[in-house]
């Protein structure tokens, strides 16, 4: 392992951030778009913070603190985080015989035991179980500071343990909570944090850390993500192109005003999960409204004439209705449906919302 690191683009933000340690809130909520490296930003700012000698409010690397940080091993940090994504950064899956430690580090299963399918959700016991590291002195005699991640995970009961514990916060403990959509997280919850919004980076500087990572045609993923790096640098990792194929042949027939070949298209995307093929149209549906009133599109650059052929020959009204029941359709992108007639569905309803 190795110390945590802020990514290029957040560095000022950092320093200016971490540069008042002394009024800093015990609880901050860090939000913003997906795939901006937030969770990095929370991990780097806590090393900072703990961090026995920072330089201009960034952590030094050479401290026993930083030691133990870049090791994994901190006493006077925690994460907390579902085991799902525990597991997705490395970690052991579960067992029957764990019992969570709280921080969320998964523990290796005990002999003989089996295993069971990671939690998605982040529970009481993990929230419960750091109320004995509050109550003992920190190692270092400064911080402890605990990352929970991603906010959204935390189910009823673990976000009313946690709304008690921002009621009475902890002395010398800082909370860093991460999440990408703010308004799913309860009032309460939301009104005991500091907030720290986090714009989306330049493109500039996105564009070149893209490029020092080796990626072809940078500018394609990142509009493709929305501007986010991070999810730029996984899709260009995880996909052929930027607009996969099928999404690229129903834009450009629906361009022609020719109806597409749904029942093709239905059999090419029908192992890809719900959520990706249902955010690649609302995407779709995005750069076609953008069309629609002369606006340049935001996704799909390379298709901005087939874009703006297909907004043409659409109504706005429908195209609009189109994209409200797309969202709503989102809702059930977990459930276990028919995956062929739910696509089938879904593009169906996309031609007819585009057709004069």
């Amino acid at each position: 392992m190795s110390l945590p690191r802020f990514y290029p683009w957040q560095r000022d933000l950092a320093q200016q951030w971490l540069g008042d340690r002394e009024r800093f809130a015990h609880a901050w909520l860090l939000h913003g778009l997906t795939g901006i490296g937030k969770v990095t930003f929370a991990h780097a700012a806590a090393a900072s913070l703990l961090c026995e000698r920072p330089v201009n409010g960034l952590a030094c690397g050479d401290c026993p603190s930083c030691t133990w940080m870049a090791s994994g091993n901190h006493p006077d940090f925690r994460r907390i985080r579902p085991e799902a994504v525990a597991v997705e950064e490395g970690a052991d899956a579960p067992s029957d015989a764990d019992e969570g430690d709280g921080g969320g580090e998964s523990a290796a299963p005990a002999s003989g035991s089996a295993k069971r399918a990671p939690s998605k959700d982040i529970r009481i016991d993990q929230i419960r179980a750091l109320g004995p590291w509050f109550n003992m002195a920190t190692h270092r005699g400064g911080w402890r500071v605990a990352l929970l991640y991603p906010a959204e995970a935390l189910n009823v009961m673990a976000a009313n343990a946690l709304l008690k514990i921002l009621e009475e916060p902890p002395e010398h403990t800082i909370l860093l909570i991460v999440a990408d959509a703010p308004d799913r997280l309860l009032p309460t919850l939301l009104s005991r944090c500091r907030r720290l919004p986090m714009a989306t980076p330049d493109s500039v500087q996105a564009l070149l850390w893209l490029g020092e990572q080796g990626v072809a045609t940078p500018d394609a993923w990142l509009a493709a993500a929305g501007g986010a790096p991070l999810a730029a640098l996984e899709r260009s990792q995880t996909r052929e192109f930027a607009c996969p194929e099928w999404a690229a042949a129903l834009l450009q027939a629906l361009a022609r005003g020719q109806p597409p070949d749904v029942g093709a298209m239905a059999d090419t995307i029908e192992k890809t999960p719900a959520t990706e093929w249902i955010d690649t149209l609302q995407r779709l549906y995005i750069d076609l409204s953008l069309a629609q009133v002369g606006a340049p599109v935001r996704y799909f650059p390379a298709l901005a004439k087939a874009s703006a052929a297909a907004a043409a020959r659409a109504k706005p009204e429908p195209l609009a209705e189109g994209a409200r029941w797309l969202t709503r359709q989102r809702t059930l992108a977990t459930h276990p449906l028919n995956a062929k007639l739910f696509i089938h569905a879904a593009l169906q309803r996309v031609v007819l919302s585009c057709q004069a």
